[in-house]
């Protein structure tokens, strides 16, 4: 018979239902000031949970997740929530165009003279361009936490707010520079810069002991409290994850893996949650923080920040695709103001704070269809990663590429979500299309109510430069900051990103985007070359001015120039970083980032800060009339930066860089590994003399036992059995050899869903979720 315990009684539709009762298996650990009433409703199946949202709706919670649905629309005949172009007559959207016009006029000069002073350390005297200086974008690369954490490494050696920046003359980049982009990973990076008030890497990274507690990377993203999914902070933290999931779905609305996963990366990358509130409920964690909210932050109002673009590849729907994507499935971007493709088959734009309404040719269902509160930051950014569809084998119950403990933990959220709230794919970002009855000649989900959007790098693009290249935003300089694993040995960039960029461009974006300049031929160009282990300028060179393409500062991960042990070329499936990990990544990238190369030597570049500052300015001189000549100062640091086709550099002027990664902080294992590696000798020498001296012992041991009388070996004989008796496993009924004890394993590379099933009716003492209530539940169908 089962004891019951924590039961809350509540009145749904006139039917009182019992809430909370569960096996009592443990002590629970309470938190307070928790949302749901009792800890112990972690436990609840979804079916319950669902009801128990509705029932302790509150601001500032979990459910803060769920848009608002049935909400009025606006008079589409005067303020329409879609706007249809074509390549030839793009235009920005209006708000867009006001800001990032507006920093260009008022705040990108005074940057620039903070950058560079007057300009005469490059050669040049900036009063003479006037406000009329280049817009530039900077686009960050996908890669999950590497990525991440890898280009905040770079934004910090481009930061005017850094010091070290500051003083080797890249610091300055940032503030003048007009867009921001970033795609899985490096969307992680663009979220929490945007909706964090744009702080300083160190503050938003380590936080400031005030509003921002930092990323939190020791702190796993699939398993915070350690690798064991029963723990009970663990069950805490799915419990809160999932309650936002059910909220959502809640209002009709069709949820997937994404939205676990989004919020997951929440708890990280967005604000209010510190490691005090981690496992509690008294906290939003993020939900309810929406991408269309940016433009209200103080450092937007003040023009400080530039222009945020988060990219998403699509999944044609009803193809099933799970590998990766041709060069033709339309490419989306999302903005505070916007989400849409400049794609030429599709061309067309909805208003964000209007998405997650269904328009057909336009037209909302009825003039009360809309919806508001869809475009969480927190989906945005899972979004862009999401890259399910490509490593889950539904037919199998298996995913690839995470570690046993991260897999173990996403199939556990799986197998809970899709009991109640499964809808469709559930491998996909499930977004309801605005764009349908648009463009059906082209547009090759024109007859869907549904959009299928997956992780931003799936056509092979890993660096968003795509939305950069886009003609309306007309940009003339494009930093494509490269977190790639491209190499599977060693776990670097190999420049494929921009060859797929450069190539779907020039075969099907040349009516909606600028051309791409001269690049290596392939992958094995780029490496013999080297120009993936350094900073490289592309586009140097242009015959044409206006110049037929803009100019690309190609900033790849790439060993340390000193010649030191590499720790940046991690996996992109590695979700947890120590502390001291984590700094010694970001000190090492930035140290790359700001030192440049020198040519036949492991020491900076004294001058690259002069050289960045050179190519970020060089277009800006052929805007002025008579085009103004390139410097001396200028003309050196092309010749050490750029890369000229006719004249290719070669990979030997990098020397002494080493390839392998070194764990910088080993744990458990690893820690042993490298300490057994490192301590040979002396644990040889240990050994011998241990044997010496236990040679000895056997001899005097074996001594005493001929004397040792046989009832005393009967004695111990009894004793070693009453052990056996006692043995934990004895207790719960399972003897040894018992098939049941081989089936509980995670040692596989793929983690298979019926373990954790296995697990819960193997271990009494956990708790299981049913299948489906076995009792009926008044009001309930």
């Amino acid at each position: 018979m089962c004891v019951w315990e924590s039961c809350a009684a509540i009145n749904y539709y006139s039917a009182t239902v019992r809430l909370g009762c569960v096996p009592k298996v443990r002590p629970y650990k309470r938190h307070a000031p928790a949302r749901l009433a009792h800890p112990s409703m972690r436990l609840l199946p979804i079916s319950l949970l669902a009801l128990v949202v509705g029932v302790y709706a509150d601001s500032n919670s979990p459910e803060d997740y769920a848009p608002q649905t049935n909400q009025p629309c606006p008079d589409i005949a005067t303020s329409p929530l879609l706007r249809v172009f074509t390549p030839q007559n793009q235009t920005l959207h209006p708000r867009e165009a006001g800001y990032v016009n507006s920093r260009l006029s008022k705040v990108v000069p005074v940057e620039w003279s903070n950058w560079a002073g007057d300009g005469s350390g490059i050669g040049y005297n900036l009063s003479v361009f006037g406000n009329n200086f280049t817009r530039i974008g900077i686009a960050v690369s996908g890669g999950g936490y590497r990525a991440a954490q890898y280009g905040a490494g770079v934004v910090s050696g481009f930061d005017a707010r850094n010091e070290s920046a500051k003083a080797a003359g890249t610091g300055g980049l940032l503030q003048v520079s007009s867009y921001f982009a970033g795609l899985s990973g490096g969307s992680w990076l663009t979220g929490s810069l945007f909706m964090n008030d744009f702080p300083t890497v160190k503050d938003m990274v380590y936080g400031n002991g005030g509003n921002l507690s930092g990323w939190k990377l020791d702190l796993a993203l699939a398993t915070p409290d350690g690798d064991d999914v029963f723990d009970a902070n663990n069950q805490d933290w799915y419990g809160s994850i999932l309650w936002s999931v059910i909220a959502k779905a809640n209002k009709s609305i069709d949820t997937s893996l994404t939205d676990p996963w989004g919020r997951m990366i929440s708890y990280h990358f967005l604000n209010q949650t510190s490691r005090d509130n981690f496992f509690t409920n008294d906290s939003a964690h993020g939900a309810g923080q929406l991408w269309s909210q940016v433009p209200e932050t103080s450092t937007w109002l003040a023009l400080q920040e530039p222009f945020p673009i988060i990219q998403a590849d699509s999944r044609p729907v009803g193809s099933n695709l799970t590998t990766a994507l041709a060069p033709e499935p339309v490419v989306y971007e999302i903005t505070p103001m916007e989400f849409g493709s400049w794609d030429p088959n599709l061309s067309s734009m909805m208003n964000i704070s209007y998405v997650g309404t269904h328009l057909n040719n336009g037209v909302p269902d009825n003039t009360t269809a809309c919806v508001t509160g869809f475009d969480q930051a927190s989906f945005v950014m899972g979004t862009s990663a999401s890259l399910f569809n490509q490593i889950l084998d539904f037919a199998n119950n298996k995913i690839q590429g995470f570690d046993d403990s991260a897999a173990k933990s996403i199939l556990y959220i799986i197998d809970r979500q899709l009991r109640s709230v499964r809808t469709r794919a559930d491998d996909v970002a499930n977004w309801p299309s605005p764009f349908q009855g648009i463009k059906p000649e082209n547009f090759e989900d024109s007859s869907s109510r549904w959009l299928e959007l997956i992780d931003g790098s799936s056509n092979l693009e890993n660096v968003p430069v795509g939305q950069l290249f886009v003609k309306a935003r007309n940009l003339d300089v494009i930093v494509a900051v490269d977190g790639s694993a491209d190499d599977p040995t060693f776990l670097w960039p190999n420049g494929s990103s921009p060859l797929h960029s450069a190539a779907r461009i020039s075969s099907l974006l040349t009516s909606s985007h600028q051309s791409f300049p001269p690049l290596p031929g392939n992958t094995a160009e780029f490496l013999s070359t080297g120009v993936n282990q350094r900073p490289t300028f592309f586009g140097c060179f242009p015959t044409q001015n206006p110049p037929e393409y803009p100019m690309v500062l190609y900033f790849p991960n790439s060993p340390p120039l000193t010649g030191d042990d590499p720790v940046s070329n991690t996996g992109t499936f590695k979700l947890d970083y120590t502390a001291k990990f984590t700094q010694l990544f970001l000190d090492q990238v930035h140290a790359n980032t700001i030192g440049g190369f020198t040519p036949g030597a492991n020491t900076p570049d004294a001058n690259f800060g002069k050289c960045l500052q050179c190519a970020a300015l060089d277009r800006a001189r052929l805007r002025l009339s008579p085009p103004l000549n390139r410097s001396d100062v200028c003309t050196q640091c092309f010749t050490q930066y750029c890369f000229d086709p006719t004249n290719k550099p070669s990979v030997s002027a990098l020397v002494g860089r080493k390839l392998t990664f070194k764990d910088p902080d080993p744990q458990g294992a690893a820690k042993v590994e490298g300490f057994l590696s490192h301590s040979k000798l002396p644990i040889i020498g240990g050994f011998v003399g241990a044997a010496l001296i236990i040679a000895g012992i056997i001899g005097l041991l074996i001594w005493r036992k001929r004397r040792q009388q046989r009832s005393a070996a009967y004695q111990k004989v009894v004793g070693l059995h009453d052990e056996e008796e006692e043995a934990p496993f004895m207790q719960h009924g399972i003897k040894l050899g018992d098939q049941r004890l081989s089936k509980i394993s995670t040692r596989s590379s793929a983690y298979e869903m019926e373990n954790v099933r296995e697990a819960y009716s193997t271990q009494p003492e956990l708790p299981y979720v049913p299948e489906e209530q076995t009792q009926s539940v008044p009001g309930l169908r």
